[in-house]
């Protein structure tokens, strides 16, 4: 081929921008614009059971006014904390166990182990807690029969069940994230760090854990956003007695079918989000460089 019938660079940086265009399209069509259609929902008001677009802050002002509104986000945020906490002080060391301490031969076999649980349907997943956990389940069952209770323990239908059904799911996907990341750090690093004299502890504290944390932050956000938008969770394992917000949501559709006050709800959480992913980004260096 000559060098004039060899393609311009110009010619291929066009060829690659039009190659952006279906992703562009998909996202506008998929996310912007069901986004921008419930902002502006949210936006309008119902009266006497219909839509009026007013074009009012009342439903956001009727959010921070009412106090069950903020307490079913206070209680959102709260368990997606404690679930996240949680799972990354549960995952980092089984992360670690996978990486460092298993033989190669036999880590595959260790990550289909860890990925069982992704292959149960998530509502059999937490019934089968919720059948574990209730007075009639298994714990109580034998603890009763051990003597050790009187009478069964209320341990269904509680935000520490909620919890646990969270944790069982998430520990593991923590530790696929968090594993991905150390497998990448080069064992040259370590080893140099032990040929300078530095414990196991120090090579942890200054080697391991600050190159592994971006990897801990990407499991720890895709845990707080997955656990805070949750509905069927807390729906079947809290049973209802402590409302979050993605049960208010639904509580104003189905119930009410104020698809305002649900859209503004959402709107709301959509901002606690992205303020959660600015917080990961600037500390734990998640940013765009």
């Amino acid at each position: 081929m000559s060098r004039a019938d060899r393609p311009s660079s110009s010619r291929v940086v066009r060829l690659a921008d039009w190659a952006v265009y279906p992703a562009l399209l998909w996202t506008a069509g998929l996310f912007a614009v069901p986004l921008g259609i419930m902002l502006a929902v949210s936006l309008w008001r119902r009266v006497g059971g219909k839509l009026q677009a007013d074009w009012t802050l009342a439903n956001y002002i009727k959010f921070f006014d009412r106090s069950f509104f903020l307490e079913a986000l206070g209680n959102s945020i709260e368990v997606t904390l404690i679930v996240t906490v949680i799972s990354v002080l549960l995952a980092y060391p089984l992360a670690y166990i996978l990486a460092y301490r298993i033989p190669k031969r036999w880590q595959k076999i260790a990550l289909i182990m860890a990925i069982l649980p992704f292959w149960t349907s998530y509502v059999v997943r937490s019934y089968s807690w919720l059948l574990i956990l209730s007075n009639n389940g298994v714990v109580n069952w034998v603890l009763l029969n051990l003597g050790i209770v009187a009478e069964p323990l209320e341990m269904g239908y509680t935000r520490g069940a909620t919890v646990l059904g969270f944790v069982h799911f998430f520990t593991m996907l923590l530790t696929l994230t968090i594993y991905a990341n150390l497998v990448q750090i080069s064992p040259s690093y370590r080893l140099a760090a032990a040929d300078l004299g530095a414990s196991a502890i120090q090579v942890f504290l200054r080697i391991t854990l600050p190159l592994s944390l971006p990897g801990v932050a990407v499991g720890a956000f895709i845990t707080f956003v997955i656990a805070i938008g949750d509905y069927i969770t807390p729906q079947i394992l809290g049973g209802g007695k402590e409302i979050q917000i993605n049960q208010g949501i639904m509580l104003q559709i189905v119930r009410s079918a104020n698809f305002p006050m649900a859209a503004a709800m959402s709107m709301i959480l959509m901002v606690v989000v992205s303020l959660t992913y600015l917080l990961f980004a600037r500390y734990l260096k998640m940013e765009r460089v």
